[in-house]
C-alpha cells in the first residue's frame, strides 16, 4: 500500500474518534490540526518545548500537553503522530514512533488527507497568506456560507484558528515552506507573493517562483485562480481560469477604486469583474491590507454571495492577531488635547513585509515620528536579506534592534544584529537585549511628542510577542 494511503487510513479512524499524537503541537499550524481532531472527538494529546498562550489554550479544552522529551508521558499506540519539521532529529518520541511501526507523518500530509474531496480554497504566497485566508474564512462564516478554516494566525474576531461547518468547504492557509502546499488539491487558489523567501529549503528565488508555479498549476480544471496584479509568472499557468487583483491598480480585473483613509482604517469600492461593490470599509490599517480585502471579496463574490453581505463582513472584519494589530488605536483628538502614541505590533519578518509595513504607517500618519522595534528572524534570512532589511527599516525614524531569534536554526559566523546596522541609513538606531527593551521603552517613554503623536511598531516572527503588553503598560502610563 502507498504511504499516502496509510496517512489517509489513519487520517479517517482519526477523525472517526481514534487517538493522535502532535510532537510540536504549539505550532500555529499543528495547532488548527489539533483544535480539529478534537473538534471531531478524536483523543488528542502533544509535547511542546515550552508552553505558550496557545499551548494553554489547547490545555484548557482538554487537550494534554507535556513540555519534556519524555516517552512514559507520550501515548503508548495513537493512531496518528503528527510532527513539524522544527522538531530535532535527535527527539527520543519522535524517533520512537519513526522506528516502531507507528504512521508518522508532517502537518501538511494530514491536511492534504483531510482536505481530500472537499471543495478547497487555498492561499498561499511568502506575504499575506495569513490575512487572506482569515479573511476569506471570515466571510464565509458571517455571511452564512460556512466553511472549515485551517489559519496559520488568530482570528481577532473568533479568538481562534480553526473552526468548522456543516458545509464541505475548507479554507487553507497554503504553506511554501518545505514545499508543504503541494500536497493540496485547490478549487480555488490565491497566490499573494512570490519574493524570495527560504532559500535553505529553495536555494534561489527561481526554485521557490517555480514551485508557486507548481502549486498554481494544480487549481482543478473547472477551478481559479486568484493572483496578485503583476506576478508574471502566473502567466505560465494554463487550462485554468484567473483573475488578478490589487491595492488600486486598474489594470488588474479586481481592484479598489476611490480609495480614502479615515482613522486608521479605509473605505473604497471593489471593482470586480462582474461589478462594482460600492463604499466598502474596512476597518484594519495598511493598504496591503485594501490588497488582501480584494483577493476576499473577488472570491465571495465568485461563490455567489450577495453584495450587501459582503460589505457588511468586510465592515465587521477585526483583523488577525499581530498582522498590523493595534494595540493602541488612533483616537480623535479633541483640539488641544494630547496626542495619544499609536502603536502597532506586526509579524512581519521579511524585508517586503517590513517595507509594506512602515509605508502604510507612513500613510496612515502623515507627520508622526515612527520607531520600530524589530526582531530578526532566523540566522539565514538575516545573512541572505541584510541589505534589504536595512532599506526597509531604514523607512522608519527610529530603528530598535533585538538579537536574532534562532528558532530552529544554530548560529552563523558573523551573523548577527550587529551586521544588519550599518545597512540602516538612520542616525537613530541601536541594538536593545530583549530583557532590557521594556526598561529602554519606559525612559524612551518620555520624550514622546504629545502635540503631534508619535506610533511605535513591534515586528518580527520570533518571541518579541511577549513583550507587547508590557509595551503597551509602558505607553498608557506616558
Amino acid at each position: 500500500m502507498a504511504i499516502q494511503e496509510h496517512i489517509q487510513l489513519a487520517v479517517d479512524k482519526a477523525k472517526a474518534g481514534g487517538e493522535v499524537y502532535f510532537i510540536g503541537i504549539g505550532g500555529i499550524g499543528m495547532s488548527a490540526l489539533a483544535r480539529y481532531f478534537h473538534a471531531r472527538g478524536a483523543k488528542v494529546s502533544g509535547y511542546d518545548k515550552t508552553p505558550t498562550v496557545l499551548t494553554r489554550e489547547l490545555e484548557a479544552s482538554g487537550i494534554a500537553i507535556h513540555y519534556t522529551d519524555d516517552l512514559s508521558l507520550a501515548p503508548q499506540h495513537p493512531d496518528l503522530v503528527v510532527f513539524t519539521p522544527a522538531i530535532p532529529k535527535d527527539h527520543t518520541e519522535l524517533n520512537h514512533f519513526l522506528n516502531n511501526g507507528f504512521v508518522v507523518t508532517k502537518r501538511s500530509d494530514v491536511l492534504g488527507a483531510l482536505t481530500n474531496g472537499s471543495f478547497n480554497i487555498c492561499v498561499a504566497g511568502t506575504h499575506g497568506k495569513t490575512t487572506i485566508s482569515t479573511m476569506v474564512g471570515h466571510v464565509l462564516r458571517h455571511t452564512g456560507f460556512g466553511c472549515n478554516a485551517f489559519l496559520g494566525g488568530i482570528s481577532t474576531n473568533y479568538g481562534t484558528n480553526f473552526w468548522s461547518s456543516e458545509n464541505d468547504v475548507c479554507v487553507v492557509e497554503a504553506d511554501e515552506y518545505d514545499r508543504s502546499f503541494l500536497k493540496l488539491s485547490p478549487n480555488i487558489a490565491v497566490v499573494s507573493a512570490m519574493d524570495a523567501d527560504h532559500l535553505d529549503i529553495y536555494g534561489d528565488e527561481k526554485s521557490l517562483q517555480d514551485t508557486f508555479v507548481l502549486f498554481a498549476q494544480q487549481v482543478k480544471e473547472d477551478g481559479l485562480l486568484l493572483h496578485k496584479y503583476g506576478l508574471g509568472r502566473m502567466s505560465e499557468v494554463k487550462g485554468v481560469a484567473k483573475i488578478s487583483y490589487s491595492h488600486s491598480y486598474d489594470y488588474a480585473q479586481a481592484y479598489a477604486a476611490n480609495v480614502q483613509m479615515h482613522l486608521g482604517g479605509y473605505q473604497f469600492d471593489a471593482v470586480l469583474p462582474g461589478g462594482t461593490i460600492p463604499d466598502v470599509e474596512l476597518r484594519v490599517g495598511g493598504m496591503h491590507n485594501v490588497e488582501n480585502a480584494m483577493a476576499a471579496i473577488a472570491i465571495a463574490a465568485h461563490l455567489g454571495i450577495e453584495a450587501d453581505k459582503i460589505r457588511a463582513a468586510i465592515r465587521d472584519f477585526k483583523g488577525v492577531k499581530r498582522r498590523f494589530e493595534y494595540q493602541l488605536a488612533p483616537e480623535v483628538q479633541e483640539a488641544g488635547a494630547f496626542v495619544q502614541p499609536v502603536f502597532i505590533d506586526d509579524y512581519a519578518h521579511h524585508p517586503e513585509e517590513l517595507r509594506a509595513l512602515l509605508k502604510s504607517a507612513r500613510a496612515l500618519f502623515k507627520g508622526r515620528k515612527i520607531t520600530v522595534l524589530f526582531q530578526p528572524h532566523l540566522f539565514t534570512r538575516t545573512r541572505d536579506f541584510a541589505e534589504g532589511f536595512g532599506e526597509s527599516l531604514s523607512l522608519a525614524d527610529e530603528v530598535v534592534l533585538l538579537p536574532i531569534y534562532p528558532a530552529r536554526e544554530l548560529p552563523i559566523d558573523g551573523v548577527n544584529s550587529e551586521m544588519l546596522l550599518q545597512y540602516i541609513s538612520r542616525d537613530n538606531k541601536r541594538i536593545v537585549e530583549k530583557s532590557e527593551v521594556v526598561n529602554w521603552m519606559a525612559q524612551y517613554a518620555r520624550t514622546i511628542n504629545k502635540e503631534f503623536g508619535e506610533v511605535i511598531i513591534t515586528a518580527g516572527a520570533g518571541d518579541i510577542d511577549t513583550l507587547v503588553q508590557p509595551i503597551k503598560q509602558v505607553l498608557e502610563k506616558a
